[in-house]
């Protein structure tokens, strides 16, 4: 193990250890038990807004050579399950220096928008959720780790009443086709360990390329969410929980690509400032919801509970 990764290791300890101790009282088993009774809880809700069944978001920076397979992949693997017309494929070009974006259009995305400067993935995700048109939004990688063929059951447990199904690399049903190196092994553990500085559930993966949502839980969520890089996962995840949402895990299927960007001391030491971040937002109220989204979502009990930091055992 290298030392940057050794010594984010050591700082997540830190962090997470005082956090559970500052918080420890009658007040977090509250909060505990309330997340994650809703968390489990699968409502019957009218059919998502939308004007076709499925959005697949796909963030993208510098694949001009990859984005037009991307593209094709997720029509042929899609193709059995929804219409050419009830599929809305959308590129986020996130700042590339190369035709990104152009070759998105001439593969036959349905919208493509493009950021002027690099902003993060969490960014990207955020612009092609509030610019989908989908009854279901998922959002996954544009090097396609998770193969097309597994998104029908994300939408379809979406469209059965859950308000949020999430991909998990560590579910044990998932199977792995490329493992990823061991660094990146070393720093998924680091970043689970860093994540319960912020949630309250026990999620076996919080990074998971590939997630969906019901489309006005979706726009809920990404129209308050402030984390523009890696951290926005956990983001998501807190706001999840403090909105009283409900979410399931999924096995997947995943082949690691030797592509990724990912750097594990630079990025966990940035998880480690958002995750701070959160926090800070969190208490100054930043998240509280306002009383047009209520009534615009009607899937809130509140705007101002649950409290971060509380411990998950």
């Amino acid at each position: 193990m290298g030392v940057n990764s050794r010594r984010v290791e050591i700082i997540a300890a830190a962090v997470v250890g005082g956090s559970v101790a500052t918080i420890l009282g009658s007040r977090w088993q509250r909060g505990l038990s309330s997340v994650r009774s809703d968390l489990r809880r699968r409502r019957g809700l009218p059919s998502a807004p939308g004007v076709v069944r499925l959005s697949v978001i796909v963030p993208a920076f510098n694949e001009e050579a990859q984005i037009p397979s991307t593209i094709s992949s997720l029509r042929d693997g899609l193709a059995s399950f929804v219409s050419r017309s009830d599929l809305e494929i959308v590129v986020v070009d996130d700042g590339s220096f190369d035709g990104t974006a152009a070759a998105a259009r001439s593969a036959g995305a349905d919208l493509v928008v493009r950021h002027d400067a690099n902003l993060g993935k969490g960014a990207a995700v955020r612009t092609g959720v509030l610019a989908a048109n989908g009854r279901s939004i998922v959002f996954t990688d544009a090097d396609l780790s998770y193969s097309p063929e597994q998104i029908p059951a994300l939408v379809e447990l979406l469209e059965e009443g859950w308000d949020v199904v999430v991909g998990s690399r560590r579910h044990t049903d998932t199977t792995t086709l490329v493992k990823a190196r061991r660094l990146r092994e070393v720093g998924g553990r680091v970043i689970n360990l860093l994540t319960r500085a912020v949630l309250l559930g026990r999620y076996r993966d919080t990074q998971c390329g590939l997630k969906g949502f019901r489309s006005d839980v979706a726009r809920l969520i990404f129209s308050h969410t402030m984390v523009d890089g890696f951290a926005f996962d956990v983001e998501v995840f807190h706001l999840i929980e403090r909105y009283h949402l409900s979410l399931t895990e999924i096995p997947v299927t995943i082949e690691n690509s030797s592509r990724s960007s990912v750097r594990v001391a630079r990025d966990g030491l940035r998880l480690l400032r958002d995750l701070l971040r959160v926090r800070r937002w969190s208490v100054e109220g930043r998240y509280d919801l306002t009383a047009n989204d209520l009534l615009v979502t009607g899937t809130v009990k509140d705007v101002t509970t649950p409290e971060v930091g509380d411990p998950l055992n």
